[in-house]
């Protein structure tokens, strides 16, 4: 029977898993990644959600309400900390202990047909997966509408992000919460953000653009829709995302080859696979191989002040965008 309803939609992907089967093997990793897919499933019955289906590393679940699809995100993710946190004490494997999470939810008319559902938002949350970084969440206003209010307040908008397939851009919203292991903090000293930036610059070949808080946020990708658009086989579609959050740029990793980034001219190379880190200064960012090779595709980047400093000369000549 084909019924047409609204509903909240939810899909959940792991990240990491490939590295389980380089190190434990098909059968070992295939049982452990099945386990996990289902204990982070439990949370869709515990939030009055229906299971759809599971995808292999990941799951579909639709939801009545917004608020039960978000308190499922948070659930899952609080379930897959308690596995890799668990590992962490008994040892387990690198693989085991890298395990992330995305999950990605849209809300719109969906065509419920033999157990599986269709529709836009169905699309929708399907491909912001591709959007959300290292253990984020990603939700469109239609979702957040539905919200309380104090659940509201947990999320920061993204803006408009256009999604693949779609001719409309989806105006995107994250769940909030700390950069987990900003490497630039660690790596570099705590940054210092006394007097906060109005804007960042990109170079890349004679692509160079300027972007001030108001464009955020920045896809980075090969995709035509995207922000930054790098023309080289060797980007991800939406490779990387440059957010602006409580006076500071921070960039995103959304890639499977990873994002790379080397602060200054010298500095040591931050290594991102679906972690994020604070840009500032300036430096170079590696999309998909770190910057230490020229033929890659590299792009420069400035933090700017745009009251009391002139931008870097890399080389190009400049254009506001």
């Amino acid at each position: 029977m084909t019924q047409i309803r609204e509903r909240t939609v939810l899909f959940a992907d792991l990240r990491g898993s490939t590295g389980l089967f380089e190190t434990l093997g098909n059968a070992e990793a295939t049982s452990l990644v099945t386990q996990t897919v289902g204990l982070i499933a439990q949370a869709v019955d515990e939030c009055r959600g229906r299971l759809v289906k599971t995808l292999g590393d990941g799951l579909m679940a639709v939801f009545e309400s917004p608020n039960d699809g978000v308190l499922s995100a948070i659930r899952m993710h609080e379930m897959l900390e308690r596995v890799v946190a668990r590992g962490r004490q008994q040892g387990a494997s690198p693989s085991l202990r890298a395990l992330r999470m995305q999950v990605a939810l849209a809300r719109g008319e969906v065509v419920e047909m033999n157990g599986d559902c269709f529709g836009d938002a169905v699309n929708v949350a399907a491909r912001l997966l591709n959007h959300a970084g290292d253990n984020e969440t990603l939700i469109t206003t239609e979702v957040l509408a539905g919200l309380p209010t104090a659940k509201k307040l947990r999320f920061r908008s993204l803006d408009l992000i256009a999604i693949r397939g779609r001719a409309e851009p989806v105006h995107v919203h994250v769940l909030d919460q700390a950069i987990q292991g900003d490497v630039a903090a660690t790596q570099f000293g705590e940054v210092q953000h006394a007097v906060e930036p109005d804007g960042i610059r990109l170079v890349w070949l004679d692509l160079d653009r300027v972007f001030d808080i108001d464009n955020m946020p920045i896809i980075l990708g090969r995709s035509v829709q995207a922000t930054y658009c790098i023309t080289d086989a060797r980007v991800s579609r939406s490779h990387a995302r440059i957010d602006w959050h409580a006076g500071s740029f921070s960039i995103t990793d959304l890639s499977y080859n990873g994002t790379f980034v080397r602060f200054g001219s010298s500095g040591d190379v931050v290594s991102l696979k679906r972690g994020s880190c604070t840009l500032h200064g300036n430096g170079v960012i590696g999309l998909g191989s770190p910057p230490v090779d020229a033929t890659s595709p590299i792009v420069s980047f400035e933090v700017l002040h745009f009251a009391d400093t002139e931008p870097h000369s890399f080389g190009h000549t400049r254009s506001r965008g």
